[in-house]
């Protein structure tokens, strides 16, 4: 990838995001080196050439550059805009194990699913800013499921405890194994925390809110 510039540069990588886990921790590691790169040597490169490069790299790069909320098509790559999601709280638990993309792909039996994400519906919800309507969709939003939960049962528990404690919806995040709930209080959040903590169901668990800042990098 010739970004027009020479020599090297060194890098101390701190992660926070967790490693094998789903949420694209790789990817937005090497979004950043891009943008970081751009700006260290003057590059001028837009946000969308930056993503043409990104994607050589990885498919979720893209997206970790352009950010926001977004219908990702194609193999991720091809990316648009959508309106952010309405304000919340969101619940992200990993449970102590690690997941093989590509053992969750090589074992994707795409011609036998059953349901399907209603994409059309989940973008008609965000139109509406109707979080408990996009919530609601929120059970068939993630095919790769069907073959990370049957091997690693904990995701089912950590879906059914979130949604005990309050969660409008609990999915799985990319191909596992955290799992990410939406809650329209901060409170309900809190509770399912604590669940989660006692019950020993998470390694590492998250509060946070969306993230709707597209300025960034630009």
């Amino acid at each position: 990838m010739s970004l027009g510039c020479r020599g090297g540069i060194s890098i101390e990588l701190k992660k926070y995001i967790p490693v094998a886990a789903g949420m694209a921790g790789g990817s937005s590691d090497a979004a950043a080196v891009l943008f970081g790169m751009n700006r260290m040597y003057e590059l001028g490169l837009s946000v969308e050439e930056l993503m043409q490069r990104g994607v050589r790299i990885g498919a979720d790069v893209p997206y970790c550059i352009m950010r926001g909320t977004a219908l990702a098509e194609g193999i991720g790559e091809v990316l648009s805009p959508l309106p952010p999601l309405p304000p919340c709280t969101i619940l992200v638990a990993k449970p102590g194990i690690g997941v093989s993309t590509r053992f969750v792909f090589e074992n994707l039996k795409a011609d036998e699913l059953e349901r399907h994400p209603d994409i059309d519906g989940m973008m008609e919800a965000l139109k509406k800013q109707d979080l408990k309507g996009l919530a609601g969709l929120m059970e068939a939003g993630n095919v790769l499921e069907t073959v990370t939960v049957p091997a690693y049962p904990v995701i089912q528990r950590i879906k059914d405890a979130m949604l005990r404690a309050g969660a409008l919806g609990a999915l799985m995040s990319g191909s596992g194994p955290t799992v990410f709930g939406i809650f329209d209080s901060r409170q309900a959040a809190k509770r399912a925390y604590g669940v989660l903590k006692r019950g020993h169901l998470a390694k590492q668990i998250f509060l946070t809110t969306p993230y709707n800042n597209r300025s960034f990098g630009g």
